[in-house]
């Protein structure tokens, strides 16, 4: 395990990389074309409300009943980001871990809390794949991305629960599991597991970003001491609705053909990719982007800018430097143009 003595900086995330530019966005993981026309015809329905306070009744017992699960597991946030911060500050915690490279935010959050946070770092020669014997036995907390962020990365869910221990809260973040088919290795629903923690976000399939809303599914006394933790009414009217019709069948249903439709469009990104042999893919990608290996990366990720394309840098995760880039999947048409723009990148810098 390793301490973090090093620079990175955990607070950049990827709408840094295409703030006040004109570019095509393939560093922000939020599904293009979104939200959809139903959906912002409901949250522009709920401005009608706005004399009201918040009400998040409705919306909860939407999201039990989507997992399955009685009201008092479950906690609207203001997207998973907020869970972070409640989690690092609420909970009785000594000992935290972070397996990375994963989402830096939880991280920086417990920091911020005033906490030491270990750190467990998966390696590119593994596969980025977790070995639940890594993670110190004496770990009160620990919080893993599934799938990862940004490795794509899907580890099994016994890998996970493996991780789970009387006296230890266990935080799995699943902001991309809903863009995986069928959702499988999910945990969310699980009762079973002690300690477990599942954070969700609605904010990359449906486009809500700029909404913020998000939830945490966990034991009721959890959930209880988050909550306590939160300012009142932390989650707007707008957000509330967006959660509620979310969790609806034709919601879930839609979401699903989206995995699928992203599934085949990553698959056509890593073909392409395959073509160049400077460049090296984090194999078994699950998620909505990949995770690309090139020598001097953040050169030519400057070289893709000139050329009209954002890519994530990836040496702002630790375990990462400066030779990795992450890539947003996107539609055929758009993804070619990358490969055209890639190749002469590469070019230049060759």
């Amino acid at each position: 395990m390793h301490t973090h003595t090093d620079a990175h900086d955990l607070r950049h995330h990827g709408d840094a990389e295409v703030r006040d530019e004109k570019l095509i966005d393939l560093a922000v993981n939020v599904r293009t074309n979104t939200p959809p026309d139903w959906l912002r015809e409901r949250i522009a329905d709920s401005l009608t409300g706005l004399a009201a306070y918040p009400d998040d009744r409705a919306a909860r017992a939407a999201v039990a009943e989507r997992h399955d699960l009685p009201s008092n597991r479950v906690l609207l946030t203001a997207g998973a980001a907020e869970a972070f911060v409640l989690i690092a500050r609420a909970l009785p915690v000594r000992r935290p871990v972070v397996v990375h490279p994963q989402f830096t935010e939880p991280e920086a959050a417990l920091r911020d809390a005033g906490h030491e946070v270990g750190r467990v770092l998966l390696r590119e020669a593994d596969g980025f794949r977790l070995d639940p014997a890594a993670v110190p036995e004496d770990a009160d907390l620990v919080v893993i991305g599934n799938p990862t962020n940004p490795t794509s990365v899907l580890h099994p869910a016994e890998s996970i629960t493996a991780l789970a221990r009387p006296g230890r809260i266990l935080v799995v973040d699943e902001a991309f599991m809903d863009a995986v088919p069928g959702e499988r290795e999910s945990l969310a629903g699980r009762t079973d597991v002690p300690g477990l923690v599942v954070l969700r976000s609605l904010t990359k399939t449906w486009g809500l970003a700029g909404l913020r809303i998000g939830y945490a599914l966990a034991e009721p006394e959890t959930i209880a001491a988050l909550e306590r933790a939160q300012p009142l009414w932390p989650v707007s009217t707008p957000a509330l609705v967006a959660a509620e019709a979310c969790m609806s069948r034709a919601a879930l249903a839609e979401a699903e053909h989206a995995a699928h439709r992203i599934g085949v469009e990553r698959a056509h990104l890593l073909a392409g990719l395959a073509e160049f042999d400077e460049v090296r893919a984090v194999e078994g990608a699950e998620g909505p982007f990949v995770l690309l290996w090139i020598d001097g990366a953040d050169a030519v990720r400057e070289r893709l800018r000139s050329l009209g394309f954002a890519a994530r840098r990836g040496d702002t995760f630790p375990g990462l430097d400066r030779n990795w880039l992450r890539l947003a999947v996107r539609d055929r048409a758009t993804t070619n143009r990358f490969l055209q723009a890639l190749d002469q990148a590469l070019l230049i810098g060759g």
